[in-house]
């Protein structure tokens, strides 16, 4: 299985950068950046619907990218993966911005509303977001 971007060279803060370009021109009111040392780990924002300004945290899972690149290159050790913890925050950043941008494609044309792209990472009153809730509650679907 090939990664996605696994190449990409694009620096995490210039790819963060332009997910906060893309949820600003679709109305997002305030957008925050989640640190830990010096890796930005996720990304917060409200977005006016128009109705209401709902709570948005998207996380970036960069220690669990990292696993899945070293096994990829465990797998294929040929490949050109660099499976290095730099490389996997610009991979999750780099496919977090592609996901982003097709979510507000769809957006765009009218395809979906802006609860159904986001509704797992909408936060509630308590903190959690919806699917961190419907986790804890052993609500989720099983597969």
């Amino acid at each position: 299985m090939a990664i996605l971007n696994y190449t990409t060279s694009v620096d995490a803060f210039k790819t963060v950068s332009q997910i906060e370009c893309i949820l600003m021109k679709h109305k997002a009111k305030s957008i925050m950046k989640n640190y830990e040392g010096e890796s930005i780990t996720g990304l917060s924002f409200l977005i006016d619907t128009g109705n209401q300004q709902i709570p948005v945290r998207l996380p970036v899972k960069i220690n669990e990218c990292l696993e899945v690149m070293k096994q990829e290159k465990r797998n294929n050790p040929r490949s050109s993966i660099k499976a290095t913890r730099e490389q996997a925050e610009r991979v999750a950043w780099r496919i977090l911005k592609d996901w982003v941008e097709a979510q507000m494609a769809l957006l765009d044309i009218e395809m979906v509303r802006f609860e159904e792209i986001f509704l797992p990472y909408i936060e509630t009153s308590s903190g959690q977001t919806i699917y961190e809730r419907l986790e804890s509650q052993q609500i989720l679907l099983n597969g």
